[in-house]
C-alpha cells in the first residue's frame, strides 16, 4: 500500500458548542499536518446538527489555510444543487489563492430532502440541478465568459478542474465521473443489498472502482478516495467503550443502513463497516480491504464511534505512527517529524 496517501476526514459531530466543534476540527487538521498527513477534509451539511456541524466548510477552512502550509485542503463534499455555482467557484477559487493551491474540491448530489425545500429546490430535482451547476462552474475555472464577453472568474483558477472529486454510490455514478476525469471518493458505508446482506465495504465497491477505470480519458491519472470509519485506541478496553457507547448511539437513531441497537458489538462493528482496534488489530483489518490496493488515497474519519477529541487526537496519532508503517502507507514524515510532532 505504499503507493496510499493518508488523510484525515471529519464531519464534526462532536457532543459540544458550535465554537468547540470547529475549534476541535481546526486542532485535528493542524496535528494531523505534523503527523505528515497528506490531506484533510471536512463535509457540509446544512440544518441538521447531528449529520454535520458545517454549513459553510470554505469559511473553516480558509482559517485553517492560515495555521497550515502543506496539508491539502479537501471538501467531502459540497451539496452542490444548494449551491450557487458561480459563488462556489469563486470562494475556492479565492481559498486556493490563500492556501497555496492546496484546495481538493468534492462535489455531490446529497442532502436531505428538507434541506433541498428549505432552498427553494425540489429533491426530485437534485441530478439535474447537480448536472447544470457542476457545468457552470467547470466553464468558470475554464476561464470561459460567464453571461458576458467582459465576465471572466476573478481570480482565475485553471487548475481547480484538475482537483475536482465526486462522490457516488453506483457503477453508473463511477462510470459518469471517470467520464468527467474527476476523482472517485468512496463512502465509509453504504446500504447492503438484501439478497448479499454480509457484503463488504469493499466487495460492494468494487464495481465501482471497475466503472469508473474503465471510463476514465486516456491519460488521465486515477484518483480514488476510500473514505473509511477508523479508530486506533491504546488498549482494548477504550476502543471497545468508545465503539460501544457510539455505535449503539447511532444505532438508536437509526443513523446507519440496518444497524440493531440491541445487537452485540462485534455485529455493530461489522455490520458499520467500522475498523476498530489497538494499532495492530486495526493494520490487520485494513489490510483485508482491497480497495486499498487500487485506492490512491485513504481518508480516515473516526464517526460513527465519534470518540471524544483527546481521543480522535490520539488514534490519528497511533495511525500515523504504528499502524501506517506496517502498511506502508505514505505519511510523507519522517521518523524524527513524527517524533516532533509528539
Amino acid at each position: 500500500m505504499s503507493h496510499l496517501r493518508l488523510g484525515v476526514f471529519t464531519r464534526l459531530l462532536d457532543e459540544t458548542s458550535p465554537r468547540e466543534r470547529y475549534r476541535n476540527a481546526t486542532e485535528q487538521i493542524v496535528a494531523a499536518e505534523r503527523l505528515g498527513y497528506h490531506s484533510a477534509w471536512v463535509a457540509q451539511h446544512h440544518f441538521h446538527a447531528l449529520e454535520g456541524g458545517l454549513p459553510a466548510p470554505a469559511v473553516l477552512l480558509a482559517s485553517v489555510a492560515s495555521l497550515t502550509s502543506r496539508i491539502r485542503l479537501g471538501f467531502g463534499v459540497i451539496t452542490l444543487p444548494l449551491e450557487h455555482p458561480l459563488r462556489v467557484a469563486e470562494d475556492l477559487a479565492v481559498l486556493d489563492e490563500i492556501s497555496g493551491g492546496r484546495v481538493e474540491v468534492g462535489f455531490g448530489t446529497g442532502g436531505t430532502p428538507s434541506s433541498f425545500r428549505a432552498f427553494g429546490f425540489d429533491p426530485a430535482d437534485r441530478r439535474q440541478i447537480y448536472a447544470d451547476h457542476i457545468a457552470v462552474v467547470t466553464d468558470a475555472w475554464a476561464g470561459r465568459d460567464i453571461a458576458d464577453p467582459e465576465n471572466q472568474l476573478y481570480p482565475p483558477a485553471p487548475t481547480l478542474a484538475a482537483r475536482r472529486w465526486e462522490a457516488t454510490f453506483s457503477a453508473e455514478g463511477a462510470a459518469r465521473i471517470g467520464a468527467a476525469g474527476s476523482g472517485l471518493m468512496l463512502s465509509r458505508s453504504q446500504p447492503r443489498p438484501d439478497a448479499t446482506p454480509d457484503i463488504t465495504i469493499w466487495e460492494q465497491q468494487e464495481p465501482l472502482v471497475d466503472a469508473y477505470l474503465a471510463a476514465l480519458p486516456t491519460g488521465v491519472e486515477p484518483r480514488i478516495a476510500a473514505s473509511r470509519t477508523v479508530f486506533v485506541a491504546d488498549d482494548e478496553p477504550t476502543w471497545r467503550r468508545e465503539a460501544d457507547r457510539g455505535l449503539r448511539s447511532v444505532a438508536v437513531r437509526g443513523g446507519l443502513w440496518g444497524l440493531d441497537p440491541d445487537a452485540d458489538l462485534e455485529v455493530l462493528v461489522e455490520r458499520s463497516n467500522s475498523v476498530v482496534g489497538t494499532s495492530e488489530q486495526v493494520a490487520e483489518q485494513l489490510a483485508r480491504d482491497t480497495i486499498l490496493t487500487r485506492a490512491t488515497d485513504l481518508l480516515v474519519q473516526v464517526h460513527s464511534v465519534d470518540p471524544v477529541h483527546e481521543l480522535v487526537l490520539r488514534s490519528h496519532e497511533l495511525l500515523a505512527r504504528e499502524v501506517a508503517p506496517v502498511l506502508g502507507l505514505s505519511t510523507g514524515s519522517t521518523t524524527t517529524e513524527l517524533e516532533a510532532a509528539r
